[in-house]
Parts: structure tokens; sequence; C-alpha cells
């Protein structure tokens, strides 16, 4: 803003000033909106810090709430405050004390450094006995001493910080009465509801003032800084409605320096900010450290020297979602790096997270007439030089596992000042997100429905959705491995001596004429125990197998249960204890079934390890991000005679597969949905959004 005059002399004869407005903004509606929407969140988030944790705060004179609302916070919270002060008097916090008393000599016990003190100054109290302490050939004892007496007092400074809180709280209540009387006093009649409810007020705290509890405890006479204050019952309390009555509390950073110039460092911390607001809609805050206390007050921590963070957890998933904001990468195979914005996803089954980056750009190519961004992308969007930074991000956040490097990062994405979103849409930096997870999203205060939808996506998807939209991502070699995972063969124990001889002996055998087709795919054995064969029913040990042998069963050396003249033996390197025994829940095994070993490690239940089609096993997967206690309905009680899976089910929602029509059908009371399987293989984020909204 520039202002010049045009002057005769002292007389100014015209004054002009020029305003250059962002072009990038919308400043009447997006720039103030951005601001106030910064503003708003910072002390929403400090007042949520103040109330989970009630920590102090510096107490800012020129904050302090007006009358009117001085009188609003304390009518909303007055009988809370006075609920603390009963409760404190129930449970008050004490402590003991060390006095001392005059007594005879041989009440004397222990005496500490101030009772020896009062003997060694009076010689004259010791008097010649029989027996007592040696002294110069004779033996004294002391005549009179004084005795140690410990006594328990509740003049504690927490008690007297407390009930400074009280006179303090009143006198304001009382000056609040009296400017209320001198302001009415012309007028003929005074407001007499809000007169009585001031007064009310203010003989209550008077009234618990007057209590024999209040009356022992004396005056603070210094600061006090305590953990009773701020965690005991009914303290924190009473000094949580102190804080808010008093309200004027200094927030200081960087976050309130900012000038109208300084618009791009703003929109930085905005767009994180938003995001952060964005994930609040649907998912519970856990953690925050934007506000933080020091000192001096409560601090605003976003700034380019430290880190922000922000965590969430999925309310129905329970997955976490992570917000960081400028959170520095080290001890990369080239350089550091430090993105604006990260969100890092929890998924069920995963022992890492997924990555996404969101980089604010406050610059755009407004793409004009016969320039090269139009001839090339045709409507104004992010820079390219923007893009190809978010190709380093994503190639360079790397990590090493025992083994090779891997990308932590799935995506890189530049959130630039846009408002056109219909239009934006048809963009080729739009387009390149669905091809290689890079490109660009416009986000304003009044432009959010694109990253909103994109972000309850990321949050949304599955594991394997990711890992198919990804290029060669971190997992990808967990994901071959998984798709090509090492079968297992299930087998039948039936009897005590038969399982105690596979386990000592490390070795598994089945009469041939029990095998079918595929058996010879195995590569692990697992053993499942029928009931009162082991100490638990069900499977328990599995183990890798080393040999394959045919023999005839008069060869047997170890004899079993089984008869049959021909016998397959299976060696075993070792028998592994699984993390969770899995158990039959009503259903069982005939002779033997076969499984894969990820699916026999993530099994809770004997018929999750039945699931055969790429759909059976894509719902699961879905289905265990939501619970742990997903049920299934078989065709058969016996796995190895089963067909197929009927039905899954959580709680009162039940989902059929009818193999037929080739559809899934949802179920919930009287509600239900179809919904065909190539929905379940094409659109899987889809699917789990309709199933949690039936959960929820």
């Amino acid at each position: 803003m520039s202002t010049f005059e045009i002057r005769n002399g002292n007389e100014i004869l015209l004054e002009v000033t020029i305003e250059v407005f962002p072009s990038k903004l919308d400043y009447k509606n997006d720039y103030k909106k951005l601001i106030d929407e910064v503003n708003d969140e910072i002390y929403n988030l400090a007042f949520h810090f103040i109330k989970k944790t009630y920590l102090t705060a510096k107490i800012n004179v020129e904050g302090k709430p007006s009358r009117a609302e001085f009188f609003r916070l304390l009518s909303h919270h007055f009988d809370h405050l006075i609920k603390s002060i009963n409760q404190i008097e129930k449970q008050p916090h004490h402590k003991l004390i060390t006095t001392h008393e005059k007594a005879r000599g041989d009440q004397l016990a222990r005496l500490d450094s101030k009772g020896r003190k009062y003997l060694n100054k009076r010689p004259n109290l010791f008097v010649v006995v029989k027996s007592g302490i040696e002294l110069n050939g004779r033996f004294v004892m002391p005549s009179s001493g004084l005795k140690i007496k410990k006594e328990l007092t509740y003049n504690t400074l927490e008690n007297q910080f407390i009930k400074w809180i009280m006179i303090r709280l009143k006198d304001k209540i009382h000056d609040l009465l009296e400017k209320l009387q001198h302001a009415n006093k012309l007028e003929k009649e005074l407001d007499r509801d809000l007169i009585e409810s001031i007064s009310k007020k203010i003989k209550a705290l008077e009234l618990q003032l007057k209590n024999s509890f209040w009356r022992s405890i004396g005056k603070l006479d210094r600061s006090i800084m305590s953990l009773v204050i701020q965690m005991a019952p009914g303290y924190r309390d009473v000094f949580q409605t102190y804080l808010i009555l008093s309200k004027g509390l200094s927030l200081q950073g960087k976050m309130y320096q900012m000038s109208v110039k300084d618009v791009a460092t703003m929109y930085e911390y905005w767009t994180f900010i938003k995001l952060g607001q964005i994930l609040s809609k649907k998912y519970d805050l856990v953690n925050q450290d934007i506000i933080k206390v020091n000192r001096d007050g409560l601090f605003v921590n976003l700034d380019t020297n430290s880190t922000a963070k922000r965590v969430y957890k999925h309310p129905i998933t329970k997955e976490q979602i992570t917000l960081t904001y400028q959170k520095t990468e080290r001890n990369l195979p080239t350089i550091s790096q430090k993105p604006d914005t990260t969100l890092s996803i929890e998924k069920k089954g995963k022992d890492f997270h997924y990555n996404y980056i969101f980089d604010a750009k406050y610059r755009i190519d407004f793409a004009v007439e016969g320039s090269y961004y139009q001839r090339h992308y045709h409507n104004p969007g992010p820079m390219e030089d923007d893009i190809n930074t978010m190709h380093r991000y994503r190639d360079s956040l790397v990590v090493q596992q025992n083994g090779p490097f891997e990308r932590t990062a799935f995506g890189a994405y530049v959130l630039f000042p846009w408002k056109n979103e219909e239009e934006y849409e048809e963009h080729h930096f739009y387009k390149s997100i669905d091809k290689v997870n890079i490109g660009a999203l416009p986000f304003l205060p009044n432009a959010t429905r694109l990253v909103e939808q994109f972000v309850e996506h990321l949050i949304e998807k599955s594991p394997e959705e990711i890992q198919q939209e990804g290029i060669l991502p971190r997992g990808t070699k967990e994901e071959w491995v998984s798709s090509l995972d090492d079968k297992v063969l299930v087998g039948i124990v039936s009897r005590e001596e038969d399982y105690r001889e596979y386990n000592q002996h490390l070795f598994y055998q089945i009469p041939t004429s029990r095998l079918k087709k595929g058996w010879q795919e195995a590569k692990y054995i697992a053993l499942y125990s029928k009931n009162g064969v082991a100490s638990q029913n069900g499977i328990t040990v599995y183990g890798k197998i080393t040999e394959v042998k045919i023999m005839k069963s008069d060869h047997v050396e170890v004899s079993t249960s089984t008869d049959a003249e021909e016998i397959v033996r299976f060696e075993i390197e070792v028998w592994k204890s699984l993390k969770d025994i899995v158990k039959p829940v009503g259903y069982g095994i005939s002779v033997y079934t076969l499984t894969t070993l990820n699916t026999l490690k993530q099994a809770k239940e004997l018929p999750e390890i039945f699931m055969k089609s790429k759909e059976e096993v894509a719902l699961w997967r879905m289905l265990r991000r939501i619970s742990d206690k997903v049920q299934f309905d078989l065709d058969d009680l016996h796995l190895d005679k089963a067909t197929r899976i009927e039905s899954y089910r959580i709680k009162d929602l039940s989902i059929e597969m009818n193999t037929v029509q080739r559809v899934l059908l949802i179920n919930k009371g009287s509600e239900s949905k179809s919904i065909d399987f190539e929905s379940l293989l094409k659109k899987p984020s889809y699917v789990f959004k309709v199933i949690l909204n039936y959960v929820k």
C-alpha cells in the first residue's frame, strides 16, 4: 500500500492511495478468509491444549475479556467451579510437617539436629544416673528436651493457591456488580434478575471461604508451579476454569508476525492447517504439537526451524494418520530433503507407513495466449519446475531395510492457488496423478473439494490398491512375494501320541490314498490338533519341509494311527509357533487343507485359511482393516470339503457372496445394497467406503 500527496504549500490538494492486490488470490474473499482460518485454528488448538493438559499460560493484560464476556463465561462455568472446590474439600492435598514439643527425659526417643542443638546449649539439663550416656567417667541423662512430633497439615501451597483463586474471582465478580449498579443509577429500574444472579455467585464464594477448611489455609506469598495443580482431580478443574475466565492468553510465534507482503509463507502455513481441518472432520485427533508451552507462555510451533505434527486415528479401522509440517529427511544416499507437508497413513497388516508429499507453491502459470504453457496444457496450472520438484521428492526419499533401497513416498503433489476446480479437472497435471501419483491440486479457502476427496481416497484405499497404482514404491518386493506365496499343507492330528511324535521327531505323515492334486506345491506343514489332542484346539505350529519320503507302512519307524499301505512322510526343519492360535470356531478339517503362509500367519480363526478366489481374499483383507473379529459362513463344516464362502459377518452386518450373479449383498437390518465383483477388484476403495458407512 502506497500513498502520495499533491500539496500547495502546507495545503493538501489531493491524496492518492494505491494498494496492489495479489493476482493469485481474491483479496476480499480468499486472502481474508485464509488469515481468519489460520487464526481460528490456532486459537482453537490453544484452548484445546489447555483443556487437555491444564498447563499454565502467560496472562496478557491487554487481552482481558470484556465484562459481558466474563459474565457469560462465569455463568457457564460457575457450577462446575463450585463442584470442583467441594471435591477439593473432600480430598484435599496435605503433607506431614515436623514440630517439636518439650517432654521429660524418659519420653525422649531418637533426636534430630534441632533436639541435639537444644541439649548442647543447655548442659544444666543433664543429671547423673546409674546407667545412661557415658560422659567424663559418669553416666548422665537429660531431665527434659525437645520431642519430635509429626503433624498432618492442609496449609499447603496448592491449597493456598486455590484459596487465592477463589478470592480473586470473588473480587472480580464484585467489581462487575459495582459497575452494573453504578451504570444503572440513572435508570428508573435495575435489572433485578441480573443483579440477583451475580449476588448469588458472590455469596456462594463467600460461603465457601467461610468454611472451616479454607479458614485454616494461609495467604499465598509466592508463585507456584505444581503437578498437583495441573493433574490432581478438583485442583486441575479449578485452575482450568480460572484460566478460561481470565482468558487473555498470550499466543506468541511467527504466525502473528506475518504482513500482507508475506503471502507465500501465509499460504504455506494455511495449506498445512487446512489439511488438518479436513482430517479433523472424519478422523479423531490424538495428538498435536503445533501449540507448545514454555516458561513464557503458549507458543505456536510452526516455522522453518521446527517440525509441527498432528496425529489422527481412523474411528473404525483405528489406523493412524500423521500430518507433519516440514519434516527433515536426513541420512539419504544423496542430500537431505524437507517437503512442506507429509501425510503418513498406516494400513493394517503392513509394518510400514504409506507417505504422501503435499508441497505448497504460491506460483501459477496463467497460460497466457500464445505461450508455451498455453500450447501444451491449455489452462492455468502449476509451474513445470514445481512438478519436477515433486519427482525429486519421491525419488530421493528412500529407505534401506535388509536389502535394496526402496521409496517411502508413494506420491507427491503440488498445492497451488487456483479456484476453478471444474476446469482444472481436465488439466494434464491433474490426470497425471492417476497415472504416476505425481501432479497438482488447486487449493484455496473457497476451493477445497478436490483436495478433500483426494485425501479421503488415500486413507480409505487398501494396501493392495496402493501397490497397484504405484511405480515400484516401497513394499513392491513384498507384494510380489505375497502374490506367489508359499503353500502350506494344514494336516489334522487326531491322537495325543501322534502330536507328541510329530513335535519330538520333526515330521508329519499322511497316507498317499488321502492326498489330492496339488499337495506337491506345499513348502510348509502346519498341524491342526483336534479337541483334547494338544493343550489348545486349533493350529499352533508350522514348519518348513526339508524332505518328502514315500514309504511302505511296514517301514515306518514311528508308529501312528494310520494303517495304510503307503505313507508320505514330510521331514520338518523346525516347528515354529504362530503368533495367534488359529481357532476352529465351529469348523474343522477332515484330512488336510492347503493355504498360503501369509494367510496362515494373519489368520485367527480356521475359516480364514479357506479363501481361494481373488474376490474372497480381497473382501477378507478389506474387512480385517475394519475389525479383527470377522466371522465366516462356509458351505460345509469341514474346510477340505467346503467349496466357497457363503457370507462374511461383522456384528450385525453380513455380506453374502453370490457367485452365480457375481455380486456382493450387503445387509444390515432392513437396509441392503448389492455391489458387483468387478468393483471389488477394480474399485476396492469404493467398496470399502460403502461398507464403512454401514458399519458406522
